[in-house]
This record gives C-alpha cells, sequence and structure tokens, in this order.
C-alpha cells in the first residue's frame, strides 16, 4: 500500500473503528418488526476503511503517476494553494468542477488550476459505465486526498451525493406521522414481511403479522411485488417504518358493524312511531 494511503487509514482508523464498534446487547427481546428490520440491515454490505483504502489504491495504480509531478511544498509557489485543500478537506468544503477527461481507472478535474483525480468509485453513487460520458460535466465534490508533496489531489462526488440523499430521506422520513394511511408499491417479499415504496419516497416494513388478520405464514400468499396497497403507518422510529394492513381491516369492520347497529335502531324506532300513530287517546 502506498505511504499516503497508509497515513489515510492510520488517520481514520480510530474513528472508524468507534463508529463500526458493535452496540452493547439488549436485556429485552426485540419486537418482531425490529427483529426483521434488523436482519434486513445486516444484510446490506457496509463500506469500511479498509474497502475505502483498497479501491484508492487500485485507482492509483492504474492512474499514470506521471500527472502528479513531485514538487515540494516548502519550495512550490502554490503552498498556499495546498494549505487551503487541506482545510478544504478538514472542513468538508463542496466545489464544483467541471470533468475535463477519462483516464484510467477514473476522471481527471481542476480545482484552483491544480489537476486533481475522481476515482470511478468516487464519481457518483450509482455505477459508472462509461467514463466518457462524463466529460465536460459539472459535479460537485469534496477533497479526500490533499498531498501537497506529491502534488496529489483526490476529489469525491459520492460523499457528497450521499450526505445530499440522506439528508432528503431524513426530510422525508420526518413528514410520516404514526397513524397516517398512506398508499404504495410492494417492493420485495421477505419471510418474515414486505417492504413497501411509499409515494411519500421512503420505504417501511410491513411485517407478515400485520399483513391480514388471517394467520399467514408467507408474505407471498396475499401480495406480489409490484402490487400497490394501502397501509396504516403504526410507528416511526430511529428512520424506520413500521406499516400494516391488519389495522386498516379492524377499522373497516369496527365502521360497518356501527352502520349495521344505526340501521337497526332506525328501523326500530321507524316501526314503533307508525304503530303508535294509529292509536287515538
Amino acid at each position: 500500500m502506498n505511504e499516503e494511503l497508509k497515513a489515510v487509514v492510520e488517520t481514520a482508523a480510530p474513528e472508524q473503528a468507534a463508529a463500526e464498534a458493535p452496540a452493547p446487547a439488549e436485556t429485552v427481546a426485540q419486537e418482531p418488526e425490529a427483529a426483521a428490520e434488523t436482519q434486513a440491515e445486516a444484510q446490506e454490505p457496509v463500506e469500511s476503511m479498509a474497502d475505502y483504502a483498497k479501491e484508492l489504491e487500485a485507482s492509483y495504480k492504474a492512474f499514470d503517476e506521471r500527472h502528479f509531478e513531485q514538487v515540494s511544498e516548502e519550495e512550490g509557489p502554490e503552498a498556499e494553494k495546498w494549505a487551503e485543500l487541506r482545510q478544504m478537506m478538514e472542513d468538508k468544503t463542496v466545489i464544483k468542477v467541471k470533468i475535463k477527461e477519462a483516464v484510467k481507472a477514473g476522471v481527471t478535474a481542476y480545482v484552483d488550476e491544480i489537476q486533481a483525480f475522481i476515482p470511478a468509485s468516487q464519481i457518483s453513487t450509482q455505477y459508472v459505465e462509461k467514463l466518457e460520458d462524463w466529460v465536460g460535466k459539472h459535479i460537485e465534490v469534496v477533497p479526500i486526498t490533499v498531498d501537497s508533496q506529491k502534488k496529489r489531489l483526490v476529489l469525491s462526488g459520492r460523499v457528497v451525493q450521499k450526505e445530499r440523499e440522506a439528508a432528503e430521506k431524513a426530510a422525508k422520513m420526518a413528514a410520516i406521522k404514526a397513524g397516517s394511511v398512506l398508499e404504495g408499491e410492494v417492493e420485495s417479499l421477505k419471510d418474515y414481511g414486505a417492504f413497501v415504496k411509499l409515494d411519500a419516497g421512503v420505504t417501511g416494513l410491513l411485517h407478515v403479522s400485520q399483513i391480514s388478520r388471517q394467520r399467514i405464514k408467507h408474505p407471498g400468499v396475499v401480495l406480489k411485488e409490484g402490487q400497490r396497497i394501502t397501509v396504516k403507518v403504526l410507528n416511526v422510529n430511529e428512520n424506520k417504518i413500521s406499516l400494516s394492513m391488519r389495522a386498516l381491516e379492524a377499522e373497516e369492520e369496527t365502521q360497518e358493524e356501527a352502520v349495521f347497529d344505526y340501521k337497526e335502531s332506525g328501523q326500530a324506532t321507524t316501526g314503533l312511531g307508525a304503530l303508535l300513530k294509529g292509536i287515538k287517546l
């Protein structure tokens, strides 16, 4: 591994270790819905600092080192610019750049006349199939590697997009309230329930026990992927949404019983009035 990559890993390792440290075991058993969500989250890949370093190392090897001229930070006329770039990296300052050309394993751009490299994996949160398609485009990035001695500047648009997507999701989640009745589409089926993409733009879990008042073993008995359904929000907790169809069934039955009782009462009253109408006192 390159020396600059070792420095990146050593600097970020304590914070990464703290972030990835397992939480203390809970003494209270999880609810079925919570257990299902935990299982679903466990299946999602987690980006570690080791993966991040491997990506950069592979990009560096593929990228022609001649793009970066050796220069001393003290003697170079651009020392002040590099100092500003280091500060921008620490502050996670978002800057807008224009992609100049496609090279091996990524693309290049310029920040204040300093050439920068953007690895293919750091251009976007989406898979980049053709690097040439990005030439001439403007994207927002943050510096993730600033090495003035080797004149190495690496940028990431992926980091910016991930933070923006997280903020948008948080805003949408905040608009979802318990008790709301919403519509959505069944996104996927699991043994423990169905994930429903709500029209509000977020996804919630419809646990198998909340699909029907009748006991079912698998969501596929009632639902299928792509199906439009109406659900009630049971709970919103820590960016997790618990949904229910069963609750709506119960409410509908209660309303039907109330209407039926009202009609019976009305008929009884009308009948008594008709009987008394013909009696003279």
